[in-house]
């Protein structure tokens, strides 16, 4: 499956915060859209990093309760795995993995245009494995629905 089709399957609707809104900002529209992640963008369009809830409980560990007042430019990644529309999502995987990362923006022509998560890659290899089995089920017995 396509990044394309995964992203038709959901809201294509992307959160995003701007670099000098506060993290207690972040974490209000975290909650509020009940995701892990925002994309920080100044504009909506670009991608300047990407901020999930690990980001800032790593700080809170690392820092304490300041860096809630601190900007959302100052706890992100600034350094954000992207994809392009016509990814497919056995192509994402193993860059999910080997980066550790749960949320790949997807731009279009440089500009932000969705976003996949690990939750789309999973429910994608479900969907997957149920047809096999389906498929497997149906060989076996012959077309048969079993007894």
């Amino acid at each position: 499956m396509r990044v394309t089709e995964a992203l038709r399957r959901k809201s294509d609707a992307v959160v995003t915060i701007p670099g000098d809104r506060s993290v207690r900002d972040l974490l209000a529209l975290l909650a509020e859209h009940r995701i892990g992640a925002v994309v920080v963008s100044g504009d909506g369009a670009r991608v300047d990093g990407i901020v999930s809830e690990r980001d800032v409980v790593r700080r809170l560990h690392a820092d304490g309760d300041g860096v809630l007042d601190r900007t959302v430019a100052q706890i992100m990644t600034a350094d954000v795995h992207t994809c392009e529309p016509g990814a497919t999502l056995d192509e994402l995987m193993p860059v999910m993995t080997e980066h550790r990362v749960r949320h790949v923006p997807v731009l279009v022509e440089g500009r932000l245009a969705g976003i996949v998560s690990i939750g789309d890659v999973v429910k994608h290899r479900i969907a997957e494995m149920q047809a096999e089995c389906d498929q497997l089920t149906d060989y076996i017995t012959g077309g048969r629905a079993p007894v």
